[in-house]
């Protein structure tokens, strides 16, 4: 199905992107002040617009300006205009797990020889990352049903089929079918988001205890 399509080949660019950004807004090197402040720009703007608008923006505007097949296909730009609104989103959720490491785990890595980069890499990444895995699954939840808002620009996905599927046959049952499909994608979804957020929360009581 295309919006499991969509939603394959968008996720890992959005953790990708996402991580690039948010490493970007933590860093502390003053030579990177510059891009730290175009980064804090893109965050806000692709924040403060809804998705539904980005998606119409990039899925008809960079189409619009000529481009050849299949560099124009609605499809491919309203998969990008995802990636670039939930790679902004998914930043702050990682900048977050970052900002949650304590101080004094940057510390111990310098004392041991660990420059900045190594430091963010083998120390504050790792921990960061395991942090923020269920609010960034919640996220991914939040995305497998965005995806369907590409298909306000074209693409025939579960929405739009059972919208042709409702004016063929003059009843509603084809959006019963669709939300039926939904549902069995985003529960498991759901219900693994609360395993590792319970898994998480006894792996911290167990450090308490300790």
């Amino acid at each position: 199905m295309l919006d499991i399509k969509i939603f394959a080949w968008s996720t890992p660019a959005i953790i990708a992107l996402a991580l690039l950004l948010a490493i970007a807004r933590s860093s502390r090197n003053p030579a990177l002040f510059p891009i730290r402040i175009f980064v804090i720009a893109y965050i806000d703007i692709m924040r403060g617009v809804p998705v539904i608008l980005w998606i119409y923006l990039i899925g008809f505007g960079v189409p619009g300006v000529g481009l050849e097949r299949p560099f124009n296909s609605p499809l491919l730009w309203g998969s990008v205009a995802l990636v670039l609104t939930y790679g902004a989103y998914i930043a702050e959720v990682f900048r977050a797990g970052i900002d949650s490491v304590h101080e004094s785990q940057r510390a111990a890595s310098r004392s041991l020889g660990l420059s900045n980069t190594q430091t963010m890499r083998f120390v504050i990444l790792p921990q960061a990352i395991r942090r923020v895995v269920p609010p960034l699954m919640n996220d991914l939840v939040s995305l497998q049903k965005d995806v369907a808002l590409v298909s306000l620009i074209g693409p025939i996905e579960i929405l739009r089929q059972a919208g042709i599927d409702k004016a063929k046959f003059a009843n509603f049952t084809p959006y019963v079918a669709a939300a039926i499909i939904f549902l069995l994608i985003t529960i498991p979804l759901t219900r693994t988001t609360d395993y590792l957020l319970a898994r998480e929360r006894r792996r911290t009581s167990a450090t308490r205890v300790r």
